[in-house]
This record gives C-alpha cells, structure tokens and sequence, in this order.
C-alpha cells in the first residue's frame, strides 16, 4: 500500500533516507547528510507531498515529491531491487504529468533505476555544495504517447 506520510512514520523514513544516502552517495562525506538530517525531517513532513510504501505494516521505502520534482526516493537497503522503487514512481506517474529529478553522477545505480523508468537526461550541471556533477532528469507523460 502506498499512502501519505503521518508524523508517526518519520523515525522509520528518516531511518531509511540516512542508510539511503549512505549507501547510495558514499561519496558524499555522511557528516552532511547528518547535519541536513532535522530540516529534511521537518521538510518530508511539511514540505513535501511524501509518500511511504508499507507492507505488512513496515514501510519499506518512500518518495517525496515538490512541483513536479522528486526530492527524495529511497528504499531499505535490504529491499532494494525488489520493485518497491518502481512500484513508488509508477504511483506518482499517475499523478503527475511531468516528473524531473537531480541525481549524482557518481550514483550510477540511481541513474540506470530511473532511465529504465523511462526518464532521460536533459541537463549536466553541478551541484554546489558538494562541487559534483548531477544529471537533471525528466519523464513526461506526453512523450510517452499517452
């Protein structure tokens, strides 16, 4: 089931981003994600149209999404490739029209993930605080004939 997120799951989403970013931006020092951990908190909670994926009441993963863009994707790292990612971005498919998202170069796996999914690159720039390379992505409902 995928539903929105309530106060009482921000402990298990936060558990999940923070492993996430870990894992997937290892190149990325983990004191950042550490000191940005509060204001991503209390975004995913206010902020954010997010969304948590449960199953046999553990959320498993989550998505947050801010006009049109995802802000956030993650899944339990032991979860991962096991359709809960996809099973979140079909869901905001049939939402929105439009999707766009910045992913690291360096994360590769992020990047095949969401070209599969049928989004395509439409801009390298560089991220600011860290100096790298991110990949601006899209999907678009239009381009896909339907």
């Amino acid at each position: 089931m995928i539903r929105k997120i309530t106060n009482d799951d921000l402990t298990n989403v936060m558990t999940i981003w923070v492993k996430g970013n870990f894992k997937g931006n290892s190149f990325i020092e983990r004191d950042y994600w550490i000191e940005i951990y509060n204001e991503m908190k209390e975004k995913f909670i206010n902020d954010y149209d997010t969304y948590v994926f449960i199953e046999e009441s553990i959320i498993k993963g989550f998505i947050s999404i801010k006009d049109n863009k995802i802000i956030a994707i993650y899944v339990r790292p032991s979860l991962i490739r096991t359709g809960i990612g996809k099973r979140l971005i079909n869901f905001c498919k049939n939402k929105y029209d439009t999707l766009t998202l910045e992913v690291y170069e360096k994360n590769i796996n992020a990047i095949l993930f969401f070209s599969n999914l049928g989004f395509k690159n439409k801009k390298i720039d560089i991220e600011k605080v860290h100096n790298e390379k991110i990949f601006i992505m899209e999907w678009n409902l239009e381009e896909k004939g339907i």
